[in-house]
């Protein structure tokens, strides 16, 4: 009776349409107080809070237009307040002190509008563990018609709670400056996660068609997955508690340095900073990590379970990381002037980030604890008859160092802790350059800049549940033959794998699972992917050159040209430090690895300029219209990002767990088109050439390719901004500001970046020639950048 009738009712299928409101309301109130409490001390309060609902939209939202309690909507709600304080106090002429502290307290909640739904008085159902939503129905529509999915699911209620505090001492003593400083950053996330609390229910043909198993029907299909929901057979079910977690880490720097005018054209900074940063931790031990050394007992006391920080039962007591002591960033600067007009700079510095953030650690509490079918065609439960799992097999916490892999499957647990994820990354940083001032108003300036970066983040050098051909020869097998390559790939039951006496390596280990499966060091999870590894590196190197015009006769203009190379090996991802990776060719041979960043542009040129309108002679009406407008335009003009090189086809994913790139062919060109040359139809012709690639490395080996190349990009995407505005002084304290913004304001059309992944994949085209799928080919449906935007903002002051 929940479900609506069709709005439509004489078409069989896609008959209802619901429309829906959609709302988004944003209130962001600001106060910033400034008072001189004397000639010596100063106060600066700031508060702010930002209040967003979205109760109903598409997208994310899932707005569908379905009644409560059956909809699926769900609404963003956000309540986010900080308050910041900063004190300075002149203890004597050259003597400055600063205190500043600051609180964040961000709340963001993605949950139904309702959130008190009874499931047993409501429709009848037992079991639930927490009444809060309408349970999820899932599955329940084929290409014949039935019922989109209903009830809302994964609801969450998030907390972050970011306290900060700094201080300095600045003392100017002859011809130095000190000053000497302690940083403070804590960090604290508070979540209730509602996902599966309510029930997920998925439903399939299968239980309405129970003969169709291994028959080929030749594309029909027999059973409905949603006359199985009207009959209440589960195929599978999804089902927890409401995790409850504190997540937290701290930050702390101290530092001190001299700024020493040593003669009139000699200036020396020097100085040294000390940071301390630990990784992400559950308060109360509730976080698990996988662990190499602790049995399993759901895998017949292999090694490869599963651990708990903190006291108490079921936990170890320990750390799962090391957090690094030994932060020290010494550094030097010097200027010295050549002549009147041209000074030269150098410096080197070593600095540290800080350690992983709270973003990834979150998803660590998506709990999922799936039911499944106990065999094809017969279902998990009955909803009539309620839900029978037992408490203890998805209660939170959980603390059984077995509770991975599920009963029936391969699961992998969903944190792996690295044991150094509380080492920061590290950079070292130097430049040298030449400054001139070519003229009153002109400053030219010339500089070598360069760093190179280590213990960057880089899960994928880490693969500790991949083969290698060793892991496969001490069994008498060889990736490069095709019979053991089709021995690996077969299931546990086949007769190749019984002659060769391969065996399930425990009970309850799945035999439709690859033989290649029972083989891995912990062959009851699939990937094992470690948080905050530390194995990174990144090489940037630049020349870079800027010239500045200041003000004169209303102008100003800054470009800056950048020629640079960056180089990565794992995945770092810091474009704005000259990195970045992640595409990993062969995890165990980690020297191979140093290619081209994916951020890597060799040329970069930005351009900003500003205008302001003089007044001008004669008319006083027109002069006072046309004065004082400043107009602003940023443009900016670099090379494409790389294009990832495809991957093979060689299989080898499925051998070893890993894959590898295709090979390029020597001498000819990737490109079948110039993706810069606005002379091509990407609807009728495919821009990459297969011809380039060898898609299918020898067999079983890994393949030498770079995953990058200088002459394999996306297509140039310029950046051209304009903005205008004016202040208007009606008073000396009324002032009405009005400020005018455009994005992409030549309104330029990029196309999308070719498919790229398979080199091997077909060119196809439609009867109308239209290039439709494969190896090259840009969707038109789709453009790289929005089209021109523009935003009028005014503002009043007094």
């Amino acid at each position: 009776k929940l479900i609506p009738n069709p709005t439509t009712p004489t078409a069989l299928v896609n008959n209802a349409l619901f429309p829906f409101p959609g709302q988004s309301v944003m209130t962001i109130p600001a106060i910033k107080v400034d008072h001189s409490l004397s000639r010596k001390a100063k106060l600066s309060v700031y508060w702010s809070t930002t209040n967003s609902q979205r109760a109903r939209a598409l997208g994310g939202n899932q707005g569908d237009g379905l009644p409560f309690p059956i909809t699926e909507v769900k609404g963003f709600f956000v309540r986010s307040q900080t308050e910041r304080v900063n004190f300075d106090y002149t203890l004597t002429p050259t003597l400055l002190l600063h205190l500043g502290a600051g609180f964040l307290d961000h709340k963001s909640d993605t949950t139904s509008e309702l959130t008190d739904y009874d499931a047993l008085k409501g429709i009848g159902l037992r079991g639930v563990p927490l009444n809060r939503t309408f349970p999820k129905f899932q599955g329940l529509s084929n290409a014949q018609g039935g019922m989109k999915n209903m009830g809302n699911n994964d609801s969450a209620i998030g907390r972050a709670v970011l306290p900060t505090a700094n201080a300095s001492v600045t003392w100017v003593k002859n011809n130095h400056t000190f000053k000497a400083g302690a940083e403070m950053r804590l960090e604290g996330f508070i979540g209730v996660i509602y996902t599966n609390t309510s029930g997920f229910f998925s439903f399939s043909a299968e239980q309405t068609g129970p003969a169709i198993n291994g028959l080929n029907l030749g594309g029909g299909t027999v059973g409905h997955p949603y006359a199985s929901f009207l009959l209440g057979r589960v195929n599978s079910l999804n089902l927890t508690e409401a995790p409850n977690f504190r997540l937290a880490k701290q930050q702390w720097g101290l530092f001190a340095q001299d700024t020493w005018k040593v003669t009139r054209k000699l200036t020396l900074d020097y100085g040294l900073r000390y940071d301390y940063s630990n990784y992400f931790k559950e308060q109360y031990g509730r976080l698990l990590t996988f662990s190499a050394v602790t049995p399993n007992p759901s895998a017949g006391g292999k090694l490869g379970g599963v651990l708990f920080e903190g006291t108490g039962p079921g936990r170890c007591g320990c750390d799962f990381a090391k957090s690094y002591p030994l932060a020290f960033g010494p550094r030097l600067g010097a200027a010295y002037q050549l002549d009147s007009k041209t000074v030269l700079r150098a410096g080197f510095g070593i600095v540290y980030s800080g350690t992983g953030d709270v973003a990834g650690a979150t998803g660590a509490f998506s709990v999922s604890n799936t039911f499944s079918s106990p065999a094809f065609g017969e279902p998990n439960m009955i909803l009539n008859d309620g839900i029978s799992v037992p408490r203890s097999q998805y209660q939170w916490p959980n603390f059984d160092p077995g509770q991975y892999p599920k009963l029936g499957t391969l699961t992998s647990p969903n944190v792996y802790y690295d044991q150094n994820a509380g080492r920061p990354a590290r950079q070292w940083q130097w430049s040298i350059g030449l400054q001139r001032e070519v003229t009153r108003d002109l400053v030219v300036e010339a500089s070598y800049v360069a760093n190179r970066g280590v213990w960057w983040n880089s899960a994928g050098l880490v693969n500790n549940n991949a083969l290698t051909p060793q892991m496969l020869a001490a069994r008498g097998l060889d990736a490069t033959l095709l019979a053991d390559r089709s021995l690996l790939t077969g299931n546990l039951t086949s007769a190749a794998a019984i002659n060769r006496g391969f065996r399930a390596p425990y009970a309850g280990f799945p035999l439709t699972s690859p033989v290649a499966q029972s083989l891995r060091p912990f062959p009851q999870f699939g990937t094992l992917t470690p948080w905050w590894a530390p194995l990174g590196k990144t090489w940037y190197d630049s020349l870079q050159a800027k010239a500045t015009q200041r003000f004169s006769h209303g102008l100003s203009a800054t470009g800056v040209f950048t020629w640079q190379k960056q180089l990565s090996m794992g995945s770092a991802n810091v474009p704005n430090v000259g990195g970045g990776g992640g595409a990993v060719n062969d995890v165990f041979n980690r020297a191979q690895n140093k290619y081209l960043s994916p951020f890597d542009q060799p040329f970069l040129f930005n351009l900003s300029v500003n205008y302001t309108v003089p007044a001008l002679d004669g008319s006083r009406i027109l002069s006072w219209a046309v004065r004082d407008w400043t107009v602003g335009a940023f443009l900016s003009y670099s090379s494409g990002m790389p294009i990832l090189a495809p991957t093979s086809n060689n299989a080898l994913a499925s051998v070893l767990f890993r894959g590898t790139f295709a090979n390029r062919v020597a001498g000819v060109a990737p490109f079948t088109q110039d993706l810069n040359c606005h002379c091509f139809d990407p609807n009728a012709k495919f821009a990459l050439n297969p011809a380039a690639w060898l898609p299918d490395t020898p067999a079983g080996q890994f393949g030498t390719s770079a995953a990058y190349y200088s002459d394999y990009r996306q297509q140039r995407r310029p950046q051209e901004n304009l903005s205008a505005g004016r202040v208007f002084r009606i008073r000396e304290s009324i002032i009405f500001n009005v400020r005018a913004e455009f994005t992409n304001v030549f309104n330029r059309t990029q196309m999308g970046n070719p498919t790229s992944g398979n080199a091997g994949a077909a060119q196809t085209t439609n009867a109308a020639g239209k290039t439709t799928a494969g190896f090259g080919w840009i969707n038109t449906a789709n453009v790289a950048a929005p089209a021109r935007a523009g935003t009028i903002v005014a503002r009043f002051q007094f």
